[in-house]
This record gives C-alpha cells, sequence and structure tokens, in this order.
C-alpha cells in the first residue's frame, strides 16, 4: 500500500523522498575519483621502478643507472676499437636489455594515460552534474581537471619517448655516455669520433663502418620520433577539433560545461601545436643527421 501525504501525492514521488538519490551518485562518483587517483599513483611508481626490476637479470652489470653507464662506457670503447659494424657482446646485450626497459616503460606509459583519461572523464562528469558549486569548488574542479589533462599529455609524451627507444636502442643508449666530461679510454674515443665526424661533414671522407651504422641509427632514431610525434599530432587535432565542436554547441547557458570544454580545448591545441613542431624538427634532423650526432658528442645536447 502507498502512503500519501497530506495532499494527495504519493510518497515516493515527493522531492524528499528523491533527494537521497544523487547524494549517493555522489559519494559513488567520489569513490570512483579516489580509486582512479590512487591507481595513478601506483602506476606512476611501477613507471618509475618497474621497468628496472622488470628486465634485468643477475649479474648483467644493469642494477642501477651507474653500473649500467659504466657498462655502456666500456662497451661503446670497445665495439669503437672493434672497427667492425657487428655490436661487440657486450654492446649487444646491453642494447637488448635497454629496448626491454623501454618496452616495460612505453606499456607502462599506456596504461597510466588509459588511467588518466578515465579520471578525467569521471572529473568532467561530475564537474558537469554536481549541484549548486561555490567559487571555490568550482575552482577546483576546473584545476582538477587542467592537472589531469597535463598529466595524460605528459604521459603521452612518455609513450612517444619509449617508443622512440624501442625502435633506435642503439642511439638512445649511446645519449647516456658522458661526452662533455669524458676522459680516460672513452675521452680518447670520443676524440677520434668528433675528429671523424667533422671529416665527414666537412669533406666528404669515407666514414668508418662503425660511425656508419651510429648516424643510420641516429637517423632512424629521429625518424622514429617524427612519425610517432605527427602521428600524434593528426590524434591531438582530431581530439582539439571535436571538443571545440562540442563547446560551439553548448548552449550558452551552460557557463559550466563550456568552461571545461574551453580549458581542455585551449591546453590540447597547444599540445597539438608543440607536437606538430617536435615531428617538423625530428624531420629535418632525420634528413641530415651527422650535424646533430656531431653535436652531441661535442657536449651540445
Amino acid at each position: 500500500m502507498i502512503a500519501h501525504h497530506a495532499g494527495g501525492t504519493p510518497l515516493h514521488n515527493s522531492p524528499l523522498h528523491n533527494t537521497a538519490g544523487p547524494s549517493r551518485s555522489a559519494q559513488s562518483s567520489g569513490r570512483k575519483i579516489a580509486a582512479l587517483i590512487a591507481l595513478v599513483a601506483v602506476v606512476s611508481a611501477a613507471f618509475v621502478f618497474g621497468p628496472g626490476m622488470l628486465t634485468s637479470r643477475p649479474g648483467d652489470g644493469y642494477a642501477n643507472q651507474g653500473e649500467l653507464v659504466e657498462t655502456v662506457r666500456a662497451a661503446f670503447v670497445e665495439y669503437w676499437s672493434s672497427g667492425v659494424q657487428a655490436f661487440s657482446p657486450s654492446l649487444e646485450s646491453a642494447v637488448d636489455y635497454w629496448m626491454r626497459y623501454h618496452v616495460a616503460k612505453a606499456v607502462i606509459a599506456v596504461i597510466l594515460l588509459t588511467v588518466l583519461l578515465a579520471l578525467g572523464r569521471m572529473l568532467k562528469a561530475s564537474f558537469v552534474n554536481a549541484g549548486p558549486l561555490t567559487a571555490g569548488k568550482k575552482l577546483a574542479f576546473v584545476s582538477a581537471g587542467g592537472l589531469v589533462t597535463l598529466l595524460a599529455m605528459f604521459s603521452s609524451v612518455l609513450v612517444m619517448a619509449n617508443v622512440q627507444g624501442v625502435v633506435a636502442p642503439f642511439s638512445s643508449l649511446i645519449s647516456m655516455l658522458p661526452v662533455a666530461q669524458a676522459d680516460g679510454a672513452l675521452g680518447e674515443t670520443v676524440g677520434q669520433v668528433r675528429q671523424q665526424l667533422a671529416q665527414s661533414t666537412g669533406t666528404g671522407n669515407q666514414q668508418s663502418p662503425v660511425l656508419e651504422l651510429m648516424i643510420s641509427d641516429f637517423a632512424r632514431y629521429h625518424v622514429a620520433m617524427a612519425v610517432i610525434a605527427l602521428i600524434a599530432a593528426v590524434l591531438s587535432l582530431t581530439v582539439a577539433v571535436v571538443v571545440w565542436v562540442r563547446f560551439a554547441r553548448t548552449a550558452r547557458s551552460d557557463r559550466r560545461a563550456r568552461l571545461g570544454l574551453g580549458s581542455i580545448g585551449l591546453l590540447i591545441a597547444l599540445f597539438t601545436l608543440g607536437l606538430i613542431v617536435v615531428g617538423v624538427a625530428n624531420t629535418g634532423t632525420a634528413a641530415d643527421p651527422a650535424p646533430a650526432l656531431a653535436a652531441f658528442f661535442d657536449g651540445g645536447l
């Protein structure tokens, strides 16, 4: 039997009866947002500490970055002295490890990006569907949405950089050499590399097999980033267009939704522009990699 109040209206249809629904929905949304934030923290920690633990093997000399740099230093000197393009066993082991390391980093970065996108959607839905908000709470929502968007962009960059490392692990690994402070055997080797690069770029003298491989791999390293950045720019531009179309179709009276869409649209547009710049710059370097490689060994990069 349905109870009625004095006016004859069923009690379960009264506004008083429905107030519990939105409250429970808000609490559920808050719990989901808190869970996603915790997951972001966990995945971020995994990105920093996980790849080394997942890819290193006992006795391989890669327990930490210092050991890796020392191993690469010795392996690079040995490789340059060999005069042949085939990697020495120590360098091949280091390159294989570095590729596995970047694969792990790329996978974790993709997971982090996915979680951040889910968190962004939850924040947007909570902001749009929330009841009346004070100026402080509105600012908190907008700030949180902007921060999550920036973190998602940064995660995208992490994905791009680590995919580049997977495509050209040798050049990525060589970038760890302390060429600016090189001494001993490494200093002598770096001096020889600089001399050969100066000759190859200045007079067109024939390059050693090792230098040829270094230049070609350095070109592949930048081709990879050029392709990755331009693909990412197309995707980012598509998202920006979708966001701005939604902004244009949102009624002016819905200021809350327009504020969120406009802020996100502006950040994505700027990110797209940055991706285009990165893609163009890497395309130029890939077309003529020797000067950029020479700049690295001169300590300029």
